[in-house]
């Protein structure tokens, strides 16, 4: 379960990932169309990171990565970096699932990475949470 689009070969439309995230297919789409609509971001279909990653959405925002979203089988995965700052403005409002992914990120400097799986919608709005602080409150679309 869980797996990712890992054949580097065949470069997936958004139409095969969305289908491939199954019961989340509902909840990709909405992510992806809510950063671009929000903040403007730029999707691109990528293979970033080597072949455990797969095939993803970049998002962008003036050629600064926001978020690389995953789609998985049955989910799909939001890999972000935000600083301990960001990430503390934003603790005390996040259920239990999503501190547990802060609590263990990847350290980075003066943050962390973090590879948030989303399977329903409270784990989506915590994830949108956590992408409003990364795109800051200023809504500047470009």
């Amino acid at each position: 379960m869980y797996e990712r689009m890992l054949n580097k070969s065949e470069v997936p439309t958004v139409e095969n990932m969305t289908a491939y995230c199954g019961g989340t297919a509902a909840l990709f789409t909405e992510l992806n169309e809510w950063l671009s609509a929000e903040y403007g971001t730029a999707q691109t279909i990528v293979f970033p990171y080597g072949n455990s990653y797969g095939w993803g959405i970049s998002h962008k925002r003036k050629r600064k990565l926001v978020c690389n979203v995953f789609p998985e089988n049955g989910a799909f995965a939001v890999m972000l970096r935000m600083s301990d700052t960001q990430f503390a403005s934003v603790y005390g409002q996040l259920g239990d699932y999503a501190k547990n992914y802060i609590d263990n990120k990847y350290p980075c400097n003066d943050g962390g990475w973090i590879h948030y799986r989303v399977t329903d919608k409270e784990q989506l709005a915590d994830a949108q949470t956590m992408l409003a602080v990364k795109c800051g409150s200023a809504k500047e679309k470009q």
